[in-house]
């Protein structure tokens, strides 16, 4: 384990260098350090996590057993993590819960999972053994909104698999993910799993490091674009789970009333900051109205407050730049004839608030509609006939999730298999994400896959090998 880990309390150890402050986006206010990594101390997580690779790899009773032990230790510490993670993230405590229960379900499925060997005959019917081997030390870099979740997507798969890990958090939301570390070093042996924290140029450090053979990346496509042209000069493995700007079609035959509160919270968990969440809606102009309304009433009812008080529903958006990219989509949508049904604007208060946003969004070319806005503003399209929904569902860079809203399960059926994205829902919002299927996106939603034994395969490389006789 890197020596730059966190303690439970959120004390840093920042004598050996500079610091790094976390803010709580409920205030604004700085109520954290973390050790802000330097050239020579990734140098050295990186070494420590190649001399740990080869014992590592060979101990597969080991990694199940440890990957065990971790999530034993996330659920006993769950209590004081949801409220670290909740005081730097924002999100409110019930879904900070979910996020740590989640992250040792995650850790408990890869425990589990079985790396088969296939055995089968080549052209001069000698059998051979095609197996699986780890790639090395794996670069992980994870994001602010799932700051541990999605660290652990990386870690279980990677570790089980053979593979070290160097992970980097993001410096908005490094807290949660150095006290896991802090919390399992007795579990792992010495540099399997090293996590540095820091601002960038860090990342970009970790990415082109000589000793990392595989990088796996969540975060925009914009940035993801970077680390694929940073990775490609080392020919490093990659994955990358980037933006989603995600269509809901909701049919005519729909009840708008029955659908609203699934949608409503499909768009704003998490404050709409998920990169599967519902980006923009396309709703058939016959009940475009009813539906706005229904979404209407949903969001001016829903408590937003500071994620530590039991009662909030929407916390603040998790940082500043993220609140102001809100708030300017918002003003350009406003500006170019889109209607603010409900919300519209900063909320008049410490921290990061933006008041729930329902907008009536005329057809064309609006930045909200086509852009993945990751904030509580929720753009409402109306169409005309579902060839021409399909069709604006499609439109764009993006292909990560979509769904379909109809009282006719055969028809939205037929629909979802008509949309570009790498998974589809029925009178549901991306419900399919879970430790056993994959998840990834088409066109510049990402590479490769997370999740199940195909997010596994993405941390190794095929090896032939005789096979043994009977």
């Amino acid at each position: 384990m890197d020596s730059h880990a966190m303690t439970i309390d959120g004390r840093a150890d920042t004598d050996s260098g500079a610091a790094l402050d976390v803010a709580n986006p409920a205030t604004g206010e700085v109520f954290a350090q973390v050790p802000q990594c330097d050239r020579q101390q990734l140098d050295e997580a990186c070494a420590a996590a190649e001399r740990a690779y080869r014992p590592w790899r060979a101990d597969d009773a080991g990694r199940r057993r440890a990957l065990s032990r971790m999530a034993d230790v996330l659920e006993r510490a769950a209590t004081s993590l949801a409220r670290m993670l909740t005081q730097e993230q924002g999100k409110p405590l019930a879904e900070a819960r979910t996020e740590i229960a989640r992250s040792a379900l995650w850790l408990r499925y890869y425990a589990d999972l079985d790396i088969p060997r296939e055995v089968t005959s080549n052209d001069a019917g000698d059998r051979v053994e095609i197996v699986r081997r780890p790639l090395g030390v794996v670069a992980a870099i994870a994001p602010w909104n799932f700051p541990l979740l999605l660290a652990v997507r990386k870690i279980a798969p990677a570790l089980r698999a053979g593979n070290t890990v160097v992970l980097k958090p993001s410096p908005y939301t490094p807290l949660t993910t150095l006290a896991f570390g802090a919390l399992v070093r007795d579990d792992l042996p010495p540099g399997v799993l090293n996590i540095v924290s820091g601002p960038e140029p860090l990342g970009a450090w970790l990415v082109s490091h000589p000793v990392p053979r595989k990088v796996s990346f969540t975060g925009s496509t914009a940035t993801g674009m970077k680390v694929a042209a940073a990775a490609a000069t080392g020919l490093k493995h990659i994955t990358l789970e980037l933006g989603g700007n995600d269509p809901a079609i909701v049919l005519p035959d729909a009840d708008p009333d029955h659908i609203a509160d699934s949608l409503f919270w499909s768009a704003f968990r998490n404050n709409g900051q998920v990169c599967a969440a519902v980006k923009r809606v396309y709703a058939h102009e016959r009940i475009q109205g009813r539906l706005l309304d229904a979404l209407t009433a949903r969001a001016r009812a829903v408590r937003v407050g500071d994620g530590l008080d039991e009662t909030t529903e929407l916390g603040p958006l998790s940082n500043p730049p993220q609140l102001g990219r809100v708030h300017e989509l918002v003003k350009d949508a406003l500006a170019h004839g889109a209607t603010a049904v409900t919300g519209g604007r900063p909320l008049h208060q410490p921290g990061y608030f933006f008041a729930p946003t329902i907008l009536s969004a005329p057809p064309g070319a609006l930045r909200i509609v086509d852009e993945e806005q990751f904030g509580p503003a929720l753009p409402v399209v109306p169409y005309q006939d579902l060839e021409e929904a399909i069709f604006l569902a499609n439109a764009g860079e993006y292909g990560l999730t979509a769904s379909v809203w109809s009282s006719d399960g055969d028809r939205a059926a037929k629909a979802a298999s008509a949309l570009e994205c790498g998974q589809v829902t029925v009178n549901a919002h991306a419900t399919s994400i879970c430790p056993s299927l994959p998840f990834g996106g088409h066109k510049r939603s990402g590479i490769g896959v997370e999740n199940g034994p195909w997010g596994l395969h993405e941390f190794t490389g095929l090896q032939v090998l005789p096979c043994p006789a009977a």
